[in-house]
């Protein structure tokens, strides 16, 4: 089982969003603890080190993956149109 820890910055642009894509968010991220990789997960070009996002509605968690300490380590989480810029 994987440990999800956030990025200072992502958990403020967390608690920002909505109250309703919170609720529905932290659903998808506590699912990570179980599975990292989950079906429709991305990995994203152009990184200096591996990153990975998954879509819930119009919103957009990026993270990496320490598989040798089992930790997820979400880096943004924001609506679609931020959270690559």
């Amino acid at each position: 089982m994987y440990k999800i820890s956030f990025k200072e910055s992502a958990r403020k642009e967390f608690y920002s969003l909505p109250k309703k894509a919170v609720q529905k968010i932290s659903i998808a991220i506590d699912a990570l603890q179980n599975d990292p990789r989950p079906i429709g997960v991305k990995k994203l070009k152009g990184q200096s080190h591996p990153l990975w996002r998954i879509r819930i509605g119009d919103y957009r968690v990026v993270y990496s993956i320490d598989d040798a300490i089992y930790i997820v380590n979400i880096t943004r989480v924001g609506h679609r149109k931020d959270i690559y810029e």
